[in-house]
């Protein structure tokens, strides 16, 4: 499943599960797009450890939620490698308060993001994707947007509403013979995760068949197969990628 020569973006690509997303295509061979919003030096440890796989990769500088820094970013890639072949929507913020406490700002903003977000990114990179050879929208959601999570009524709603976006555009897409998936990831193993208190990650790790939390290798697997040609026949499917937490 070589991605020799397809150029990939991915979003919140500097660290965790986007870097891990980011590692793996270019080592495959893609032409890879880091965007971070305010890590610059996490974003180009990500450019040089792609290169010294031997892959190719550049840095964007774009906060998802905001129209013209995504245009600044689609720009960037045009210029370095051309269209893209390949979005990844990754870029994603947590604000978490139980819902009496919530507010309308902490919504907003968890929206303006995840969904938000997603929705500048697609539509910027939309005619790349609608005119590529085989192109690919990947969306990065959550098994939160699944199951819920007290705490988390903001996160929940925008990762759900992922599946019903990816579905329709997959519908769109399918017209010019590209493609358009959605993963749901469990509770992955990245630096937000190892922070939360041993006795509450042994009580998530209890509640998964698998008995482990993933890696951000799993995650970067199941992407790598949908951004890669032999995908062909798979879209607007929701990937769960969760140790078999909804057994």
């Amino acid at each position: 499943m070589s991605m020799d020569g397809r150029t990939c973006v991915i979003t919140g690509s500097a660290r965790g599960i986007g870097r891990g997303i980011a590692e793996r295509l270019g080592e495959e061979g893609a032409n890879v797009v880091i965007n971070y919003r305010s890590s610059e030096g996490a974003a180009q440890e990500a450019v040089d450890a792609i290169e010294t796989m031997g892959g190719q990769a550049v840095t964007a500088q774009a906060d998802v939620s905001d129209p013209d820094e995504v245009e600044h970013m689609r720009d960037v890639c045009h210029e370095a490698f051309g269209p893209a072949d390949v979005l990844v929507n990754n870029a994603g913020i947590t604000a978490d308060k139980q819902f009496t406490e919530m507010t309308r700002e902490e919504w907003d903003r968890v929206m303006d993001v995840n969904l938000g977000g997603m929705f500048n990114c697609t539509q910027t990179f939309y005619d790349d994707i609608w005119n590529a050879e085989e192109g690919r929208l990947i969306n990065i959601s959550s098994v939160v947007g699944k199951q819920g999570n007290f705490g988390q009524a903001n996160y929940a709603t925008a990762k759900s509403g992922m599946f019903g976006f990816t579905r329709t555009i997959a519908l769109e897409f399918a017209q010019g013979g590209s493609t358009a998936n959605c993963v749901a990831p469990g509770f992955t193993r990245t630096d937000m995760v190892e922070s939360v208190p041993d006795h509450v990650l042994d009580r998530i790790i209890a509640g998964i068949p698998l008995e482990r939390l993933a890696e951000v290798e799993d995650i970067a697997a199941v992407v790598r197969f949908l951004a890669s040609k032999e995908s062909s026949y798979v879209t607007g499917e929701v990937i769960d990628v969760n140790g078999g937490m909804d057994l």
